[in-house]
């Protein structure tokens, strides 16, 4: 049986492996296009509280959306605690 250490270091593990992949798609998609403009957003957690922010109007919302439904699994999450 996995000890909670061994657990919180498997998604440890996880979420780097992500985050790296994360860059390396963003690097290696940026190598390969042939448009100079791309657009990009971003989405920052304190709390529950999400804070977006994006290169036009559509990313922007689409961010907010995303920040919505974070809260709201946050929410979800708390009320079962």
């Amino acid at each position: 049986m996995a000890s909670s250490r061994d657990i919180i270091r498997i998604g440890y593990y996880l979420i780097s492996i992500g985050v790296l992949l994360l860059f390396a798609g963003s690097f290696f998609s940026t190598m390969h296009s042939d448009r100079d403009t791309g657009n990009s957003g971003g989405l920052i957690l304190i709390g529950p509280i999400p804070i977006v922010f994006g290169s036009s109007p559509q990313i922007t919302t689409y961010m907010l959306y995303a920040g919505f439904f974070m809260f709201l699994i946050y929410i979800f999450i708390r009320r079962k605690m």
